[in-house]
């Protein structure tokens, strides 16, 4: 029994890891590497496995970090089936068709470019009939009942509470007399937060593998990060400037469309249009309304008032281009939040390109950004950033809201991590999905919590379970 630590190590993006038991291969995870377009499309189109000799995948949830390479893995030859919860399920359906559509886009417009610069060609990693055909290969399998996706291995889905279907994956393995229980977080969510219920607690397990993207850093409270919307929101209006706020199509969106809800409802908040410029973003929000399962109860006060907690009376889905655009011609003050996150595909670097150079307007980041991304460029607050290859002047203003995080911070972590520990069978923590600060200053704080050896591995290492 070994692991092996493919991606998503020291570093947030392209989530993998590969089991080996009992001659089995299992994947965890088959998350697209984000970063500069040629490194993320060669890390991206090679697998260090051949895709056939896996024998399942388990997911542990939709955001394309965790399972948008899952088109390239069956393109090149991955016959079998891929298990996750029905929600990830329906989920990643919507998100990996979305990716290639995006890819194709952004390929199309860069190589316009490239054409009138003598330069070859960029290509696709995958299509949508790829996606298409990752869909059929998709088990759906309810939290908490266990199922064998090969002999000598259950598996059973806990509650993440990170985004809607998100996973922890507790695998209970068999190899001639031993036994060995291993739970992956995947994305470890936050309690007490809007929409989700609050992550499961496991236990009874031999070894933990970890994220860490916040093992260095707190979250502000649920009420400061109201307070600092509100004044970003207002203060912008003020300018009579509109607020860009780049958002993840699943989960960041419907959180912030949720909160923009209850604080419009509150009156602390100016009447103004809100769009949200994001085919991807709808579909998902359609699927949230599809899986009551996973909410929390207050949101499920909203539903039995029959009250829509994605929707109130200012806010638009635009869905076609056309639309799109016609929001480049708006000159009141107005929310617009679209794709993607970090500012590397998608409409929102339409939207950035043609306001980042007006100071009334504000950029809103309300998540991690992964280096070498417009994203942490925009971060940053440089006074200069490139946009489709070419650079604009940044007179916008750029604010950042940490706490809208959908992961566990530091203190979060460290006291799920002290509940799974609580029975004292942990032996071993590997800790994956962070930045090196992150993941290093998680592993000191968890020394003094536990015997358990603990490991910040290194891309491509294996070790023995």
């Amino acid at each position: 029994m070994q692991i092996t630590f493919l991606g998503a190590v020291r570093t947030v993006t392209g989530s993998m890891h590969l089991l080996q038991v009992n001659g089995h291969r299992l994947l965890l995870d088959c998350g697209l590497f984000q970063g500069r377009r040629a490194e993320a499309f060669a890390r991206n189109s090679r697998f260090p496995f051949r895709p056939r000799e896996i024998a399942a995948v388990l997911l542990s949830h939709a955001h394309i970090d965790h399972v948008g390479n899952l088109p390239t893995l069956v393109r090149q030859g991955f016959p079998n089936s891929i298990y996750c919860t029905p929600a990830t399920r329906d989920l990643a359906g919507v998100m990996l068709r979305d990716s290639a559509e995006v890819q194709a886009e952004d390929v199309s417009y860069v190589n316009k470019k490239r054409a009138r610069q003598g330069l070859p060609a960029a290509e696709l990693l995958y299509e949508v009939d790829d996606a298409e055909q990752t869909q059929e290969h998709m088990l759906g399998v309810s939290y908490d009942h266990p199922f064998s996706p090969v002999p000598g291995v259950q598996a059973t889905f806990r509650d993440a509470g990170h985004i809607l279907g998100a996973a922890i994956t507790v695998l209970e393995m068999t190899e001639g007399a031993r036994t060995i229980r291993l739970a992956f977080t995947g994305d470890l969510g936050r309690r007490g937060l809007a929409i989700l219920r609050d992550p499961a607690i496991v236990q009874d397990v031999d070894y933990l593998l970890t994220e860490s993207t916040y093992g260095n850093r707190l979250h502000g409270s649920l009420a400061e990060i109201d307070e600092q919307l509100v004044a970003v929101v207002n203060e912008t209006h003020a300018r009579r400037g509109k607020l860009l706020i780049p958002a993840f199509a699943l989960g960041r969106t419907q959180e912030i469309v949720y909160t923009l809800h209850r604080l419009s409802e509150a009156g602390r908040i100016p009447a103004q249009p809100v769009f949200v410029d994001s085919p991807l973003a709808l579909d998902a929000t359609e699927v949230f309304r599809l899986h009551p399962e996973c909410f929390d109860e207050e949101t499920d006060a909203y539903i039995l008032r029959q009250e829509d907690p994605f929707g109130f009376r200012r806010l638009h889905y635009v869905r076609n281009v056309a639309e799109s655009k016609a929001l480049n011609d708006l000159r009141e003050p107005c929310i617009i939040i679209a794709a993607s996150g970090m500012c590397e595909a998608g409409r929102i670097l339409h939207h950035l390109k043609n306001n980042i150079g007006d100071e009334r307007n504000t950029v809103l980041i309300v998540s991690w950004q992964a280096p070498d991304t417009l994203g942490r460029r925009l971060a940053d607050k440089g006074p200069r950033v490139r946009i489709f290859g070419e650079e604009y002047v940044r007179r916008a203003q750029v604010r950042i809201i940490n706490g809208f995080s959908a992961h566990a911070d530091r203190n979060e972590l460290l006291w799920w991590i002290g509940q799974v520990n609580t029975t004292g069978r942990l032996r071993g923590i590997f800790i994956v999905h962070g930045d090196p600060p992150a993941a290093l200053a998680l592993a000191e704080g968890l020394r003094p919590l536990t015997k358990a050896t603990i490991t910040v591995p290194e891309p491509g290492d294996t070790l023995p379970l």
